[in-house]
């Protein structure tokens, strides 16, 4: 069974490498979707897989890369589509 989740981030999490290492951490969960900086300073992330994978990446998205500073994480059920076949950074 495969979950949907969209998160966004908030913080210091632009020009900091926190695309990059979103992707990086949808590859090692097996997580499809996309990651993509928003005009007002956060970073959204729509994430597809199954349950387990989607929570573990969750805790990566909350710790972030180095140069990161993460303050808050919202999160929201979405229903699985199915049309994403790879993990991507959107612009």
């Amino acid at each position: 069974m495969r979950i949907a989740r969209r998160f966004l981030i908030s913080g210091i999490v632009q020009g900091v490498g926190y695309r990059y290492f979103a992707l990086r951490a949808a590859a090692r969960h097996g997580i499809v979707g996309y990651v993509r900086n928003l005009h007002d300073g956060r970073v959204e992330v729509v994430a597809e897989g199954e349950p387990e994978a989607v929570e573990a990446f969750k805790r990566e998205l909350q710790r972030g890369p180095a140069a990161a500073r993460v303050t808050h994480v919202a999160e929201e059920i979405l229903e699985p589509t199915g049309r994403y076949r790879h993990f991507g950074v959107a612009y």
